[in-house]
């Protein structure tokens, strides 16, 4: 006798998408009791002084009320930290990862030709998030392939956005995971090819604390010119992976129209006063970074001097390197109490390579040792 069929089961496949059922979710992995360099975090607390100060801020706050014009607030102190030019505003979002959704929400124009899905376009390796904001939006998503060296491939970058006139290009910069920052020419031949075939450019500036160069130094020239770009930063890196809070920058009328689709009260009266409380001791932040830049340093001088070990230059606080088998050594690691994170399965040109994020001096220390070990 055949068992009835599960109600649970047959509701999910009635009215749950079955591409969002075919889809895993994102998995952080167990960190507990491990040197936990997998997810590109700060490593450094507050200073128990300044623990104890924002202890007292937050005990005060009014969290029976909804957020009210001190987000405002926010969002004027972080224009004025990021330098941002005259004539553009600025986006708050729950991490940036909130933003990517929503700009994939706001640009779902089908294209007029067929009723063609808009495209999102971007290299390949790069963050996760840019396609899976396709895919759950229900738009195509377009990657280009990087070349060997996880350069941009700009032949090939320019005649995707000739052929797919994308709704929305995004370079990171520096890119994740591979930690490099573009060429400069080939940005602006990208940027400017966008701009021809009617696209939004979203440089994603996750990393920009550790990085030697900002695409808002070019935007600044000529904000005219980049009309059509919105640069996107958080303060995940910054410090603050916990609080949640991305921003995004650009023209005025555009960021204006993007923000329609925003949630009310998508930022928290705690997230909004930690992300003050950490701009006004920005200091703080700075010396952490500048701390995190020279340990960078030291790993890429290491890992140079280790047999089996490629490591690529990084503008980011994580190092790409490869290895003769990356699930030996991710394993090898793991057993020794040094978590990292695995990327070789995540595209061919990743091949038995492995990320690692930069730690403090002593994670460092046993960062290396055990690597030594598991090779």
């Amino acid at each position: 006798m055949s068992s009835a069929p599960d109600p649970v089961q047959s509701l999910i496949q009635r009215r749950i998408r079955q591409d969002v059922v075919s889809m895993h979710a994102y998995a952080i992995q167990d960190s507990q009791g491990m040197v936990k360099l997998d997810a590109m975090e700060n490593p450094h607390r507050l200073p128990a002084d300044l623990q104890a100060e924002l202890g007292r801020r937050l005990g005060v706050l009014a969290i029976n009320r909804y957020p009210d014009g001190r987000v405002n607030d926010l969002r004027h102190a972080l224009a004025a930290y990021a330098g941002m030019p005259e004539g553009f505003d600025i986006m708050l979002g729950n991490g940036s990862d909130e933003l990517i959704s929503l700009l994939a929400m706001a640009c779902d124009v089908p294209v007029a030709a067929g009723g063609k899905k808009p495209v999102i376009l971007a290299p390949l390796p790069g963050f996760v998030m840019y396609a899976m904001s396709a895919q759950l939006q229900g738009l195509d998503f377009c990657g280009v392939p990087l070349t060997a060296d996880f350069e941009l491939d700009t032949a090939a970058m320019l005649a995707a956005i000739a052929e797919q006139q994308p709704a929305i290009v995004y370079l990171a910069y520096p890119n994740n995971p591979t930690a490099n920052l573009w060429d400069a020419d080939a940005m602006a031949q990208i940027v400017a090819a966008a701009a021809q075939a009617g696209s939004i450019v979203v440089i994603d500036e996750a990393y920009q604390p550790f990085s030697s160069r900002s695409y808002f130094d070019v935007i600044r020239q000529n904000p005219a010119r980049h009309g059509h770009v919105l640069l996107m930063r958080t303060l995940s890196k910054f410090g603050l992976a916990g609080v949640r809070l991305g921003y995004m920058m650009g023209a005025k009328a555009l960021v204006v129209e993007v923000d329609k689709v925003r949630p009310p009260y998508n930022i928290s009266v705690l997230n909004t006063e930690c992300a003050l409380f950490a701009l006004e001791y920005q200091d703080v932040f700075a010396a952490q970074a500048l701390e995190i830049r020279a340990q960078r340093a030291m790993l890429l001088e290491a890992f140079a001097k280790l047999s089996g070990v490629h490591a690529w230059k990084s503008d980011a606080n994580m190092i790409l390197i490869r290895v003769p088998d990356a699930q030996k050594v991710f394993d090898g690691l793991k057993a020794r109490g040094v978590l990292i994170k695995n990327v070789s399965k995540m595209h061919p040109l990743l091949a038995q390579c492995l990320r690692v994020t930069v730690g403090t001096a002593d994670e460092n220390t046993r960062l290396l040792a055990a690597l030594k070990e598991s090779l």
